[in-house]
């Protein structure tokens, strides 16, 4: 994995604003935020997408989350938000280390999207689904 600023921001080499830390995961504000409030939610281990990260980290993601997010919105009034969570460059990430985007959905502003759906092909989901869980019942070391 390459060096990112977030690698820098968990060795403490940037500055940010900082709302949590524990020995697995930092949240932090975002420096370009779409809404007031938007924070970051990233693991320590050095992750490039979420299914590479170990189990304990993802835990540890899992637990702070909620709870971040219950702190932003009693902080900040506003009561809908984004979770957002991109994997790779085609899906715009844009920061080659696991995050978690927080973003407030106030009236004005906030993340915008376009939700392009297609007809799930009931066979293929059948054949898909079978496979997956196929690949889920597998031993832990091999997924």
């Amino acid at each position: 994995m390459s060096e990112t600023l977030f690698a820098k921001l968990i060795r403490g080499e940037l500055p940010c604003h900082k709302l949590y830390e524990d020995e697995r995961v930092l949240a932090f504000l975002d420096i370009g935020p779409l809404s007031r409030g938007h924070a970051l939610l990233i693991p320590k281990e050095p992750a490039v997408t979420l299914g590479e990260l170990s189990d304990d980290s993802a835990a540890a993601l899992g637990r702070v989350l909620p709870r971040l997010c219950r702190a932003l919105t009693r902080v900040t009034g506003v009561r809908d938000y984004n979770v957002l969570q991109n994997n790779g460059a085609a899906a715009h990430q844009a920061v080659f280390h696991v995050h978690f985007h927080i973003i407030p959905k106030p009236k004005e502003g906030g993340l915008s999207l376009r939700w392009d759906t297609t007809s799930l092909d009931h066979g293929d989901a059948m054949f898909l689904a079978a496979q997956v869980v196929a690949v889920l019942a597998e031993p832990v070391n091999l997924l």
